[in-house]
């Protein structure tokens, strides 16, 4: 898992990237964590500079990256 950073939001708790693997992972406040693959870094920087963890996360990995439950 690589190193996590905590983040400003209602709904998620952390976040964190794997550059070797391409994995984006969030963990959300309920305790959940989703593991999105491969997502390329910059779609991870851009989801640190969101204003809006939650809102991006469903505007721009839902739908278009596999994910699993960890």
């Amino acid at each position: 898992m690589p190193e996590m950073e905590y983040v400003a939001s209602t709904n998620v708790e952390a976040i964190g990237y794997d550059a070797e693997t391409q994995e984006l992972h969030v963990q959300f406040t309920s305790g959940h964590t989703y593991i999105y693959s491969p997502v390329e870094e910059w779609v991870f920087e851009e989801l640190r500079a969101a204003p809006s963890k939650g809102s991006f996360i469903n505007r721009e990995l839902k739908g278009r990256y596999e994910y699993r439950q960890e």
